[in-house]
């Protein structure tokens, strides 16, 4: 049997590209690098496509209010050089490296990367780990959900069929601020399992903790025991020890099952205490 052929819209406008939704059988083109394999896929293949790369403004990129603005066409490479400043962007900096290869960074958007999902995608993780707030447009106007609601399991999120993820609002980490990524990757695209880490001091003390297992469950997850282990310690071998110690055997309690193995728990205390360490240095070179 034939297969009908897919439709191709070229959008204007950010309008144009909410009525191509509202079928429930449309795509958004942008980078195409989630969306091209998704549908080579048998019965994967939307209806239709909407292209949004000449929409004027979607590119926003900038500071404002204490929040990084990406808008939906801003390109992974966009984070590769000192575009964004302070602990922020080198926590982007070191990030995009790991994502895919130069092509990918080229064409790929981190929206793109956000509303495809993937529990081991780089994005995803950030975003949760900063607390970010991602603003989507539909035909009932806009919404803002936090990036800890937005990942719902694999591949799914809270964006409705009919919606536009426009935007996604990073928050500017404060000074005194050190970041760390670390991860185990074999033979892919995206990492088997890795950690991120933004830690503040202030006056010698960590007044603040934000830690992410990616790849660690249906979605990107944050280690709250950890960070909360980290709180008001002096952010030294034996507090980094005893976060990672804690991430491994508490926070891996949302993982898959085969997470929950010695092995793979082994695995995260190393990736965490790895990042640990490469947020302290950070810290150490911002005070």
């Amino acid at each position: 049997m034939k297969t009908a052929a897919m439709e191709y819209v070229v959008a204007r406008s950010v309008g144009e590209v909410i009525d191509a939704l509202a079928d429930g059988e449309t795509s958004v083109l942008a980078g195409g690098q989630s969306l091209v394999p998704e549908v080579t896929r048998p019965g994967a293949q939307p209806r239709r496509l909407v292209d949004i790369n000449r929409i004027d403004g979607l590119d926003t990129l900038v500071e404002t209010d204490g929040y990084l603005r990406v808008g939906a066409l801003v390109r992974h490479r966009a984070f590769e050089s000192d575009t964004v400043a302070g602990p922020l962007g080198d926590l982007l900096r070191v990030v995009v490296r790991h994502i895919g290869h130069p092509p990918i960074r080229a064409r790929g958007t981190m929206l793109g990367s956000l509303a495809y999902a993937h529990p081991a995608a780089e994005w995803p993780a950030v975003a949760v780990t900063l607390g970010a707030r991602l603003v989507l447009d539909g035909p009932d106007g806009r919404r803002t959900v936090t990036a800890e609601d937005f990942f719902t399991a694999p591949f799914v999120t809270t964006r409705r069929p009919e919606e536009l993820l426009i935007e996604a609002q990073l928050p500017v980490l404060p000074d005194g601020t050190g970041i760390g990524y670390a991860e185990n990757r074999r033979n892919s695209i995206f990492p088997h399992a890795a950690a991120i880490a933004a830690v503040t001091v202030t006056d010698g003390v960590v007044s603040s903790a934000a830690i992410c297992l990616v790849n660690s469950g249906p979605h990107p997850a944050r280690a709250g025991a950890a960070e909360d282990a980290l709180l008001g310690t002096t952010f030294s071998d034996t507090a980094i020890a005893a976060g990672a110690e804690t991430a491994a055997e508490r926070d891996t309690r949302l993982l898959y099952d085969d997470a929950r193995s010695p092995e793979q728990r082994r695995a995260f205390r190393v990736l965490v205490s790895r990042a640990l360490r490469h947020a302290r240095e950070g810290a150490r070179r911002c005070g």
